[in-house]
């Protein structure tokens, strides 16, 4: 592992992973960046992509940098184009329905103004962060929604990365336990 990788690691949070060949070895950013295995051929078996839940995500569509952050997050989420929609959050929220493939569904609003705007909470994003809110849709249903970061302030503040990776994995598994 190059030191760029390791530093991008750390920005993210993430201080000391172990080997995935199941050694018990714990390595930090800077060991692994000097650590070379030799290894056998690796068998890569390609299975097809099956979706595990749907993506709403509210705000001002990126642009930019912004942007490149957000395709990055799909990427990394494995997500295909079937699997996620942009949604403003000045769209008429009674009017949203959930999609009709039996696939849970979970929303992310980006930045606490728009957090605030679709699951009318007051509180500031630092207090809605790591929390479930509530999307009501005008047929009774309830979406859960994960407030996190405006991705244009991330940009501006790159140590947020791994704040905003948190509320990945938690709406990761809002879907996974849905």
């Amino acid at each position: 592992m190059s030191n760029t990788h390791s530093i991008f690691l750390k920005e993210m949070g993430i201080t000391e992973w172990s080997s995935r060949d199941g050694s018990a070895e714990v390595l930090t950013p800077t060991q692994a960046s000097v650590v070379v295995k030799q290894s056998a051929p690796v068998e890569v078996q390609i299975t097809e992509h099956v979706p595990q839940g749907n993506w709403w995500f509210f705000g001002a569509q990126p642009q930019g940098d912004a942007q490149i952050l957000f395709q990055n997050l799909i990427r990394t989420l494995g997500l295909t184009p079937q699997e996620w929609n942009w949604k403003s959050a000045t769209d008429n929220l009674s009017q949203l329905t959930s999609p009709d493939n039996g696939r849970p569904l979970v929303a992310l609003a980006f930045g606490g103004p728009v957090a605030q705007k679709i699951t009318g909470e007051r509180d500031v994003l630092a207090q809605l962060r790591e929390t479930v809110l509530a999307l009501n849709t005008g047929n009774d249903e309830e979406i859960p929604v994960i407030a996190t970061f405006d991705l244009a302030q991330i940009i501006s503040k790159p140590r947020d990365k791994a704040l905003l990776w948190q509320d990945l994995l938690l709406a990761k598994s809002v879907l996974q336990n849905s």
